[in-house]
């Protein structure tokens, strides 16, 4: 097992922009990037000839047959770069396991080592014209023939599959996966840039709405949207110098696949599997462990993984983690309670990938959440994606 990271608390986030969430679009991508990356630069004190590093994730999440195309549905960081006028030393993009994990550790790795002093990481998600699902596909061929002429195309199927074997195990029930997804809708109700903003839901809502993979409903996958983030990373030696409080990055942990299966064919265990090996490499690299993280940031782009995760993290005892649910254990309204979707997550913002969860450990670490912000937040984590491809960042406010 590695120890501890070696550029722990070295680097920080100092400023941040983050678009209006919609359903759809009214202008190119790369114009709201590059809107939103100016805001995010001039939050954090800078101009843009400072920003000499640029870090993105770039990949287009689609289940449908669309075209990618830089600065109109997705924005990769040397376009960002070139049309905003910098001339960076380091321009790169994640393309691996774990999109916003992968990315977080290029912009430190680049600020740490040196190859640049003040780094832009941005999302960019779009989300093209018709249904999601949309494919022109005619033959299946390759590996899709074990699973697409049988309807399993595309993530939710899979994860219906896996929620399924949760429930036959632990005896889950639909009305507690309620309470995630209207915890998750009432925060993002709250929040102005939010896609749900000022629409929460009910339980009675959930309950009401009918399957599309047995137990899940269109309500337990989060909404394709169209929005961009964007943080600013420098060194914990100048953030000093610049407006707000910095937030440090304690160390991170990535996931893998520990068993061989077709594409999306994924089981319980192999989730929980990936889920242990990443959690004790997490609390290895930071030196912290799940009692001293006041904000636990679980991601949520199925509302299965609010299980997975809690459980992973060892915030709640296996096969517990809907019953810690339906007892009030993640509402955030409550002081003893986990506020593990304080953010709205994906279900209560739109599919922004992880963002949410990265935006609240910054705002609420920074004492600048306004009128949401929590007392006594001084360590943050945020997971992306699920255990098996996906990972776990810890911030702290705490420069030691």
């Amino acid at each position: 097992m590695r120890g501890r990271f070696k550029s722990r608390n070295q680097v920080a986030l100092v400023g941040y922009a983050q678009s209006p969430i919609v359903r759809r679009a009214t202008r190119p991508l790369g114009a709201t990037a590059m809107d939103t990356a100016r805001r995010a630069i001039a939050d954090a004190g800078l101009t843009v000839d400072q920003i000499d590093g640029f870090v993105s994730a770039p990949m287009f999440p689609t289940s449908g047959a669309h075209n990618v195309e830089d600065g109109v549905s997705t924005v990769s960081s040397a376009w960002l770069a070139k049309h905003l006028g910098a001339d960076p030393a380091y321009a790169a993009g994640f393309q691996g396991v774990g999109q916003l994990t992968g990315s977080m550790s290029m912009a430190v790795n680049a600020v740490a080592s040196g190859a640049a002093d003040y780094v832009l990481f941005h999302r960019a998600l779009h989300n093209p014209a018709g249904k999601y699902n949309e494919n022109a596909m005619v033959k299946a061929s390759g590996s899709e023939q074990w699973r697409a002429p049988q309807g399993f195309f595309g993530a939710m199927p899979a994860m219906a599959m896996v929620y399924n074997e949760y429930c036959q195990r632990y005896g889950a029930s639909r009305e507690a996966m309620a309470h995630v997804v209207v915890e998750a809708r009432k925060n993002g109700a709250r929040i102005p840039w939010s896609y749900w903003a000022g629409k929460p839901l009910t339980v009675e809502d959930y309950l009401a709405e009918p399957m599309i993979n047995d137990p899940m409903c269109r309500l337990d996958t989060d909404i394709p949207v169209e929005g961009v983030a964007v943080f600013i990373l420098t060194s914990a030696e100048r953030a000093r110098d610049l407006p707000h409080k910095p937030v440090y990055v304690s160390g991170y942990a990535s996931g893998y696949p520990r068993a061989h299966r077709n594409q999306l064919h994924w089981t319980l265990d192999d989730m929980m599997g990936a889920g242990e090996a990443l959690t004790a490499r997490l609390w290895a690299a930071t030196g912290f462990s799940p009692g001293e993280i006041d904000l636990p940031q679980l991601y949520d782009g199925f509302s299965p993984f609010i299980y997975i995760w809690l459980e992973c993290l060892g915030f709640c005892p296996v096969g517990q983690a809907h019953e810690f649910v339906l007892s009030g254990g993640i509402d955030s309204d409550r002081a003893d309670a986990l506020p593990v979707l304080s953010s709205g997550g994906a279900i209560g913002n739109g599919r922004m990938h992880g963002v949410p969860q990265m935006l609240e450990c910054y705002l609420q670490l920074s004492g600048r959440a306004g009128e949401r912000q929590r007392d006594g937040v001084n360590v943050g984590l945020a997971c992306h994606s699920m255990p098996n491809y996906g990972g776990v960042v810890v911030y702290t406010n705490q420069p030691g």
